[in-house]
């Protein structure tokens, strides 16, 4: 095409060879048909698979108009070489720029897409490549250690993680202290203490001290690798909203292909039947060839590509983004459905508090000494799993002077009574340590001075633990567990965003409306068990609320399964992750907002995205078929066309690309940051 306007090089060009027929269309001819047939056969082989299912694409519009411009020119070329007065004009350039535009549309398309997932790379990058395995004797003590590929690990492995050093796999501190940077994993950015029994993360940084680290979870089962698989299948999964496009695509096509088909026909019954003057017909043309430049032009144009990149590529990028700052969404339906949340329903223990409870007063009823009395709860609830009797046996130990692994008298005929508390024999005494039905289940008298004390402990949003020693009660122990910090702004910014806060939880009624006093929600639903927490979440959806459940728990995976979008604390049970749709990996309640507003500035681009592909279609298509032609001599010869159709791909997905920019709300960032303290 450039040839054509150099003068002496035009002159060959324009030399005939047989009859009317010129070097420049036999060269034209020769180097497009590789063009078409070999580097374009990728749209031949799409148009081939979607009309066997019966259905039109893209491909089919690329394939009808790249074969109308390249096959009308190899009938000019050849009507030229057996004519000697044919001077037909060729548009082989057309159907070669077309390809040439598209593929390099789809090359850009690619490289913006592979920005979109960089977050996974970054993911995967964080695993050691090796590690340091020790070989213990029977009594603990290290025999050898040698260097091995982090993919030998097996569990219960015993590694050394030297300070600078990654984290191989996941695991709890056997030997050593030291302070570990989670926040390529959690987003947390202050280093986390652990000594020994703590857990520690695969891919996280070991900073100041030496570690051994036994092995729990190792390759596909490591929280490392789950979170990549999550990030991938939610880049992979469909969002609603896309089955919109997938709809318009179904009915457009075939609706571009009547139109261009109309557009030709027009223009070429209007030049037959002179309809326009012979003056607007450019002088290489005649009215046929004409008319077959605007059927071709509205053809491309009109290609629904931007349509199809405009929801996954922004869900690639916000599931991207997200997982950068520590919230881990899990696809395009928990992105659809969080934007729309108007009613979020809390858990209490380990969402709204830090989940640790510890002991805060006790007061004894009788004479004798605390050590001795403590010497019987901690014998009695060392024996329970139960996050109340952990408190008491840790707060035990710092009476008899913090010991690191205190004995304890031998607790007989232990008995856990579910929900109420525990009974054993402790030196011949009969200990039974709980709640007030357990008290009157055992037909122990409790007090008015202990009622008294019971109702001041639940005032104060603190549990209250009864012990009785042989039928006698002694005393009761008050646990708290501290509000998270930034609980109650986190429940104002969401009252600021029109999102209504709730809180269920199983403990008491007492606890319960003194936490929600001190963070401010309003609605209370309390000694709820794990599947009426699930029906108090349908009954909020009954009321044309979307919810939002966050919670931690076992107990808390009937619910989140239950709400339109379930979020787990990241510091929770892996059953509570693995049923919720967002999973908050700092533990942070300020991400429950920043979850929120991702999703809903995810979802404008969403709509933005839609608005400039289709303004962009119902603009394009009356300009290709030759709306400003008469008035203005306007038109949009296809290989134009082309590029403009390849813009608006690529100008859809640098929309969605901005979104890596995205940034929490600034309300966030003024948050103080508190330290819990336990005494």
């Amino acid at each position: 095409m450039v040839f054509m306007y150099i003068p002496g090089i035009k002159d060959g060009l324009d030399l005939k060879i047989l009859n009317m027929m010129s070097i420049g269309q036999l060269l034209r001819w020769i180097l497009s048909t590789p063009v078409q047939f070999l580097i374009g056969r990728r749209f031949y082989m799409g148009a081939y698979k979607a009309l066997r299912h019966g259905s039109a694409n893209m491909d089919v519009l690329i394939a009808l108009g790249t074969n109308a411009a390249y096959f009308y020119s190899v009938y000019s070329v050849l009507r030229a070489a057996t004519s000697p007065n044919f001077e037909g004009t060729d548009f082989f350039e057309t159907s070669s720029m077309l390809i040439s535009f598209i593929l390099l549309g789809k090359y850009l398309e690619v490289l913006a897409k592979g920005k979109t997932s960089e977050a996974i790379a970054k993911l995967m990058n964080l695993a050691p490549e090796t590690a340091i395995l020790l070989t213990l004797d029977s009594e603990g003590n290290i025999m050898s250690e040698k260097e091995i590929d982090s993919r030998l690990i097996q569990k219960s492995d015993v590694l050394k993680i030297i300070p600078g050093a990654k984290v191989a796999s996941d695991g709890f501190v056997i030997w050593g202290q030291s302070h570990v940077n989670e926040s390529m994993i959690t987003g947390e950015a202050r280093p986390v203490a652990k000594r020994k029994g703590d857990k520690v993360i695969g891919g996280t940084v070991n900073e100041n001290g030496v570690l051994h680290i036994r092995a729990t979870r190792v390759g596909s089962e490591c929280a490392l690798s789950q979170i990549v698989r999550l990030v991938e299948s939610a880049q992979m999964a469909k969002a609603p909203v896309q089955k919109v496009a997938d709809r318009i695509s179904k009915y457009f096509v075939p609706l571009v292909i009547v139109l261009s088909f109309g557009t030709w026909l027009t223009w070429f019954l209007a030049g037959k039947f002179g309809a326009y003057p012979k003056s607007w017909i450019p002088s290489s043309m005649d009215s046929f060839q004409l008319a077959l430049q605007f059927g071709i032009s509205v053809m491309v144009i009109a290609c629904p590509c931007a349509l199809g990149l405009a929801t996954p590529t922004a869900v690639m990028v916000g599931t991207g983004v997200g997982a950068s700052q520590g919230v881990l969404i899990k696809g395009g339906q928990a992105l659809e459905s969080a934007h729309k949340v108007n009613c979020i329903v809390f858990d209490k223990t380990g969402t709204l508090t830090v989940g640790k409870p510890v002991v805060v007063s006790t007061r004894l009823l009788k004479n004798m000494v605390l050590r001795d009395f403590y010497e019987l709860v901690a014998a009695t609830e060392v024996n329970s799993e139960h996050p109340l009797a952990k408190a008491t046996v840790e707060y035990a130990k710092k009476i008899r002077g913090d010991e690191e692994n205190p004995t304890w008298p031998e607790a007989r005929d232990f008995t856990s009574i579910t929900g109420h508390g525990v009974k054993a024999t402790v030196r011949n005494r009969e200990v039974i340590i709980g709640n007030k039905s357990l008290m009157s289940k055992y037909h122990i008298v409790v007090p008015l001075e202990a009622e008294e004390m019971l109702a001041e402990i639940e005032e104060m949003a603190q549990t209250g633990i009864l012990v009785s020693v042989d039928q006698e009660l002694m005393g009761a122990i008050a646990i708290s567990d501290p509000l998270k910090p930034g609980a109650q702004e986190v429940i104002s910014i969401l009252q600021s965003m029109k999102v209504r806060s709730v809180m269920v939880t199983g403990d008491n009624w007492g606890t319960a409306n003194s936490i929600a006093k001190q963070v401010g929600i309003e609605t209370v639903v309390a000694e709820a068990k794990p599947e009426q927490k699930a029906e108090r979440v349908k009954e909020f959806q009954a009321l044309g609320y979307t919810v939002a459940m966050v919670g931690d728990g076992i107990n808390d995976s009937p619910a989140l399964v239950a709400a339109d979008v379930g979020m787990a604390i990241g510091a929770g049970t892996d059953i509570a992750i693995e049923a919720a749709d967002i999973v908050l990996m700092k533990s942070n309640l300020e991400d429950v907002i920043t979850a929120i507003d991702l999703s809903r500035k995810t979802f404008s681009r969403i709509r933005l995205n839609y608005v400039w592909a289709l303004g962009y279609n119902l603009l394009g298509i009356p300009i290709a078929a030759g709306a400003l032609f008469p008035g203005a001599g306007f038109r949009l010869p296809p290989w134009i066309a082309g590029a403009a159709m390849a813009a608006s791909s690529v100008s859809v997905v640098c929309c969605s690309l901005l979104l890596r920019y995205y940034r929490r709300p600034k309300k966030l960032d003024t948050f103080e940051i508190r330290e819990i303290t336990i005494g």
